[in-house]
């Protein structure tokens, strides 16, 4: 299966943030994942008749956007000025000395503005008069498009939309760029903000928890959607942390539900590793997918066995924290991986529920201290059609 992967080189992650329900700067993300404090929020303007648990982030956006962007003003857009708020003096600085034609946006979404244009929808099927609808801001390309004229940059930028592996792909691709010398430095990562659409598009598939949900657990009965943005720099110069390789697969089963047997999942960790020439046992720690719906979890605990083996490599969901990003839970995943590897003494929790028995034999994460340094971390993000990419981070350590 991995006969014919080639050995890539690691890319620097220069800067990076996140925006999510766990808060917006690392101090606040490390609390959030190594205390029993609740994360999630129920709300009641999502589902028509009932209250949802769900990841938001409360956190105020910015109000003021320049009337270029006008046009594709959404929420998910602030969404994503706020986070680049946080690094933007730095990337701007740092990118100066390269030509703005090689410089490049890859942003992975699977709601992008649609939110914003549900009350005017919902106003055109209770009216008879026609409405106006902005169709600019919910295009899944509008995005990287709007954070390259923000920046002023004149390189590729485009969208990865492949549903719940979008943000981990747009890293991916960002690699890519750099290795095939197309770029000097990509603004990579995922947006995803909430909306109903995708809140009743699950609810319709049965697939939502009527609680907070427990990844691998007993009585795991669906997931909580969440929102959040993760944004990195990448560039071929060493950094703290690398973003040393991806592995992708398509195992292509069926539409929404995974391999049972997590063949494919197998494969993108599998690619992962030999990318970048590494052991399953030199993982020091594994974000799983970690949905907690029956099938997906099932299928990711046989794929870390089939790679894993005997080696126990500590491992947790975060789902129960954020909530499923969608598009951008690969961004937020790997904001996590990165924030573990720079502190190098924390590990994020896996929730305290019963654990399904089938699924308990494995180093689930329940003392978050860390007691011995890690050098690579691995992140999984799998999705509808099984779209399916692993990705291995790495420090040096001192």
């Amino acid at each position: 299966m991995t006969k014919n992967v080639q050995h890539t080189s690691a890319v620097g992650i220069q800067f990076s943030a996140a925006l999510s329900a766990l808060g917006q700067n690392p101090v606040e993300l490390q609390h959030a994942l190594t205390s029993a404090e609740n994360t999630l929020s129920q709300r009641e303007d999502l589902i028509a008749g009932r209250k949802v648990w769900v990841g938001a982030a409360d956190q105020t956006l910015i109000q003021d956007i320049p009337e270029v962007l006008s046009i594709t003003d959404s929420r998910n857009l602030r969404f994503a000025l706020t986070t680049l708020a946080q690094i933007e003096t730095k990337i701007r600085t740092y990118t100066a000395q390269f030509p703005k034609q090689r410089l490049a946006v890859i942003i992975g979404t699977s709601t992008s503005g649609i939110a914003d244009n549900e009350p005017v929808l919902k106003m055109q099927f209770q009216q008879s008069a026609p409405q106006s609808v902005q169709h600019q801001k919910q295009e899944m390309g509008s995005l990287a498009k709007a954070l390259q004229q923000y920046l002023g940059w004149e390189g590729p930028a485009y969208t990865i939309s492949t549903a719940c592996s979008s943000a981990a792909k747009a890293m991916a691709a960002g690699q890519r760029l750099l290795n095939a010398d197309l770029v000097d430095a990509v603004l990579v990562g995922g947006v995803d903000t909430l909306c109903k659409l995708t809140l009743n598009g699950f609810d319709s598939l049965e697939s939502l928890s009527s609680s907070i949900c427990q990844p691998c657990g007993a009585n795991r009965d669906g997931i909580n959607i969440g929102e959040a943005a993760g944004l990195f720099l990448l560039s071929k110069s060493p950094a703290p942390v690398m973003l040393l390789s991806s592995g992708e697969s398509m195992d292509a089963w069926h539409i929404s539900a995974p391999h049972p047997e997590g063949r494919g999942a197998a494969e993108a960790m599998q690619k992962a590793l030999a990318a970048a020439q590494l052991e399953a046992r030199d993982i020091g720690y594994l974000n799983l997918h970690g949905t907690s719906t029956p099938q997906n979890d099932a299928m990711e605990i046989k794929a870390v066995h089939t790679v894993f083996s005997d080696n126990m490599v500590a491992l947790s969901s975060t789902k129960h924290k954020t909530g499923h990003c969608l598009g951008a839970a690969g961004a937020i995943e790997a904001f996590i991986c990165q924030q573990v590897l720079l502190d190098q003494s924390w590990l994020p929790l896996h929730h305290s529920g019963e654990l399904d028995d089938a699924l308990a034999k494995q180093n689930y994460v329940l003392d978050s201290n860390l007691t011995a340094p890690i050098r690579y971390v691995m992140s999984n993000s799998f999705a509808f059609g099984g779209s399916n990419i692993s990705l291995i981070l790495g420090t040096v350590l001192p």
